[in-house]
């Protein structure tokens, strides 16, 4: 969206690695995203604000690695979004099943000093950016 990084090559070159790919799905305000499996090439519907998102036949599926849009983040691992909470529910609600990697995607420039914080956001675990890696988890 707008001016966030193009995740298409990271997708593309997980795919190429085997990984299968899962796209997001709004389902409502004030609910979790769901994802639904998708490869390149299949076919995507408008969903909400115009976002594509795989066709409602697509398998839903549980990721094991969520890839998590941003406006800005810090260095503790938190991460502004567009306000909605769909992904900070979505992390939690995977988080509340299973152990998930939730990995921010950012241009470096996006980094802030400090990101306020609120007890129902979720941190992410790893910043990815055109110049580095950035992990939180240790």
């Amino acid at each position: 969206m707008k001016s966030e990084i193009n995740p298409i090559p990271l997708l593309r070159k997980l795919s190429d690695l085997g990984a299968r790919l899962a796209l997001p799905v709004v389902v409502g305000k004030g609910k979790p995203l769901i994802m639904r499996a998708w490869t390149f090439g299949e076919p995507l519907g408008a969903g909400v604000w115009g976002i594509r998102e795989p066709k409602p036949q697509a398998a839903e599926v549980e990721p094991d690695i969520l890839i998590v849009p941003l406006l800005a983040f810090d260095r503790r691992g938190h991460r502004i979004g567009y306000g909605a909470g769909y992904y900070d529910m979505t992390i939690a609600a995977l988080r509340a099943k299973k152990p998930i990697l939730a990995v921010g995607i950012a241009y470096a420039i996006q980094e802030v000093p400090a990101v306020p914080i609120t007890p129902r956001d979720a941190r992410l675990d790893l910043v990815l950016t055109e110049r580095e890696v950035i992990d939180f988890r240790g």
